[in-house]
């Protein structure tokens, strides 16, 4: 009898990089006050759902993430590098639209071919996707046939259900962006055979605690 492995995937709330619209990525930055109330749902949301393991990025605003994950569950949360986001090189820690028009091209690659999106002195996208996967197999072989939650990034979450739902980096285009705190589920058996149960899901926030500049809607439920 197989018994499967549940891994809970979870955007970081929202944090000061978002709201000043920088290319975050390995940048640094605290969660913002709207974070904070994010965290109090997620909390709320994670409360009853008993966990083996939490894995975190180890960038401050998902190790926050992680720490409403954990709730009073009394867990060590292990920081995990394979969890970070891309990191965004020349434009790490700018303002979008100055340093996306400041390089020619760059915006119609971000836009329309982010699987080549490779920016100086930064990782590449494709890198990332192969890292991102990695990741995944590293946490399934560590924690077979538990329940464990990762907090990790947007850029992390759309490259990891960009390889599960289509199987090419190239359509990576087609995976929509989450909203912070949105959680994935995904369960997996012994042969690796990954099932996701529901992805983009943040139907734990009001509609007051969605920031409206990246609105996305939850795409598959939990029952």
């Amino acid at each position: 009898m197989w018994i499967l492995t549940k891994i809970y995937f979870v955007r970081h709330c929202e944090a000061q990089g978002n709201v000043q619209r920088i290319f975050q990525g390995t940048t640094d930055t605290d969660i913002s006050e709207l974070g904070a109330k994010q965290l109090e749902c997620l909390k709320k949301r994670f409360k009853d759902i008993k966990l083996d393991k939490i894995y975190s990025s180890p960038l401050i605003r998902a190790v926050k993430t992680a720490e409403a994950v954990n709730g009073d569950k009394g867990l060590v949360i292990e920081k995990l590098r394979g969890l970070i986001e891309l990191d965004g090189g020349i434009v790490e820690g700018k303002p979008f639209v100055e340093a996306f028009n400041s390089i020619p091209g760059l915006v119609d690659t971000w836009n329309n071919h982010p699987q080549d999106f490779a920016p100086q002195y930064g990782e590449p996208m494709r890198h990332a996707y192969e890292r991102i996967y990695n990741t995944l197999r590293y946490v399934f072989e560590n924690n077979k046939g538990k329940t464990v939650a990762c907090t990790t990034h947007g850029g992390v979450t759309r490259c990891l259900l960009c390889r599960l739902l289509k199987g090419d980096i190239e359509q990576l285009k087609e995976i929509p962006w989450s909203d912070n705190t949105a959680v994935a589920l995904l369960e997996i058996d012994d042969n690796f055979n990954v099932n996701i149960a529901f992805y983009n899901d943040a139907s734990h926030l009001p509609e007051q605690l969605l920031p409206t500049r990246n609105r996305i809607v939850s795409y598959m439920k939990e029952e």
